[in-house]
């Protein structure tokens, strides 16, 4: 019986999608749930699992545009197809026989070297600096710069979680050819030029090729949506700077306690999303959107977390924010950008949104004008945090300030509001005790002003 593997509908409006990659070969046998193919549709990178075991025959290539619907490949199953060899035990015996008798003569040649070696290695143990003895061998292999290490501290990552995400992630092809372009560099060695100069780990040794690519179908989309945005709204952008002492203060105070009791890391996008939602009870005219001659009031906030993933930048929601604790925003957030970039989100999980929060400073950036994400009227970038020179009280201190961003769409959102809204979000993050109290002080609160 065969079976056809068609193109699952990705959600309304989308017509075609585009054969990414498939992740079986030809004629290879599947089991029943494995994932034999990733689709780029104009939203996201879907994969398709196989209905049933069998032999996979495969009639799209990848890179192909097809109809939603269309079939893309079979699955015969009464076939068995090609399974992965596996080596054979009287193969595994000869050749373990077989080191075996090297490792017996290797042992005599050995034995008065190790004998140099160990008192030589005695030498260099009694020479050594304390602090190097302090290093383990994961430490001598885990190079990270110091701005990607401040910014792993910030963020409480740790390096096995780090590493961990690493391992989970799907080698591509792009990463092996990445591999072999750079390996040496990666190794610490060096090649010689033409000239016979040495060229440095990480040299750049530019030739006149070129290089060509198709452009994947969300990448597309998100070209037109984009130059869109630009065209159809009055976007304008009001710009701000916040002191980030007091929340940084909060977490070197509580991250700990707060992930032992929570099981979450304590990071800024809780603070910053909680911090959204109280604003935009404030200023709703923020949280609408311009529906043909219609204004429509949102009295949620459905707020979407800008990702970067590997096929471009995805835009998962958290619905009801304004109903969530920072632990459960951050645990949210974690599992969200976890399945994003692992290409697990679904597009119900993406599809909405009132408002959206991207984070630039994750990459270094130190300001910018975030593109509105439409339907929506207004999205708040956020930066890197660098020690600044501030005025507190009359005296000049360093603190460490991020300036933040709201690009809006001024045919909705007026001045007022916009600047209004984004101080608001200042304020809140500068005394976190008015995230508890709607943006008020506790003055206010008690004095019901």
């Amino acid at each position: 019986m065969k079976i056809e593997v068609k193109v699952p509908s990705p959600g309304e409006s989308i017509t075609e999608v585009q054969i990414a990659s498939w992740l079986v070969e030809d004629g290879a046998h599947v089991e029943k749930d494995d994932e034999i193919v990733e689709i780029d549709s104009d939203k996201a990178t879907l994969s398709i699992n196989a209905e049933d075991s069998g032999a996979l025959k495969i009639q799209m290539e990848e890179g192909e545009t097809v109809e939603v619907g269309a079939v893309i490949a079979t699955i015969d199953t009464e076939a068995e197809g090609k399974k992965k060899e596996k080596p054979d035990e009287k193969e595994e015996k000869e050749d373990q026989s077989e080191e075996e008798d090297k490792k017996e003569t290797e042992d005599k040649k050995q034995d008065a070297s190790e004998k140099k070696e160990k008192s030589a290695e005695s030498k260099k143990e009694k020479s050594k600096d304390p602090k190097d003895k302090s290093k383990s061998d994961e430490d001598k292999e885990w190079h990270v710069s110091p701005l990607a290490r401040k910014l792993m501290e910030e963020n409480d990552i740790s390096q096995e979680e780090f590493l961990e995400f690493f391992k989970r992630y799907r080698v591509s092809k792009a990463d092996v050819e990445h591999y072999l372009e750079n390996k040496d560099a990666s190794t610490g060695s060096s090649k010689p030029s033409g000239d016979g100069a040495e060229v440095l780990p990480g040299d750049w040794q530019g030739t006149r090729d070129t290089e060509r690519s198709q452009m994947s179908t969300l990448r597309k989309k998100l070209s037109k949506r984009l130059v869109a945005v630009k065209n159809e709204t009055a976007m304008l952008t009001t710009f701000n700077e916040v002191d980030m002492k007091p929340i940084m203060d909060i977490r070197s105070k509580y991250k700990e306690k707060f992930k032992e009791v929570h099981g979450v890391s304590l990071g800024f996008m809780s603070f910053f999303t909680k911090a959204v939602t109280k604003a935009l009870a404030l200023y709703p005219t923020v949280n609408s959107q311009i529906d043909g001659d219609e204004i429509v009031m949102n009295h949620y906030a459905d707020i979407g977390i800008a990702v970067s993933a590997p096929k471009g930048l995805v835009v998962p929601i958290l619905r009801n924010a304004e109903n969530m604790s920072l632990a459960e925003i951050e645990s949210n957030i974690k599992d969200m950008a976890k399945r994003a970039r692992n290409n697990k989100i679904t597009l119900d999980e993406m599809t909405g949104g009132t408002f959206t929060i991207t984070n630039g400073g994750v990459f270094g950036s130190m300001l910018s004008t975030p593109i509105i994400n439409p339907p929506q009227s207004a999205i708040l970038g956020m930066h890197n945090i660098v020690d600044r020179p501030v005025a507190i009280d009359g005296k000049v201190e360093i603190r460490p300030v991020m300036y933040v961003a709201l690009s809006y769409d001024h045919r909705i959102i007026d001045g007022k509001d916009s600047v209004g809204f984004l101080y608001k979000i200042k304020e809140m993050l500068e005394d976190p005790a008015k995230l508890l109290l709607g943006g008020m002080s506790p003055e206010q609160k008690l004095l019901n002003l």
